[in-house]
């Protein structure tokens, strides 16, 4: 299985540094090194985050890691991360 990260989910990571650095910069790096490296553990086992049904036609899941939330879609041999956010957003 390939991953791949959509321009979304690279922007919502510069932007989740962006906004974190401004308190504390080492925090912010760790934060955004568990993001990074989150979505390699799913490629043993793709099908472990919760499926939205609201996106029926596709196969989008979530997962949660630490207090962000992460959406991926898995095409074939593909998982794409879409968009990742803190749960304390208003999405």
């Amino acid at each position: 299985m390939e991953l791949k990260w959509t321009s979304k989910a690279q922007s919502d990571l510069a932007r989740l540094y962006e906004f974190l650095s401004v308190v504390n910069r080492a925090a912010a790096a760790h934060a955004v090194q568990s993001l990074i490296a989150a979505p390699t553990s799913l490629l043993a086992n793709q099908r472990i985050g919760e499926r939205l049904e609201e996106f029926e036609s596709r196969e989008v899941r979530r997962i949660l890691v630490g207090q962000y939330e992460m959406r991926y879609e898995i095409q074939e041999t593909t998982m794409y991360v879409l968009r990742l956010w803190h749960t304390r957003e208003n999405r």
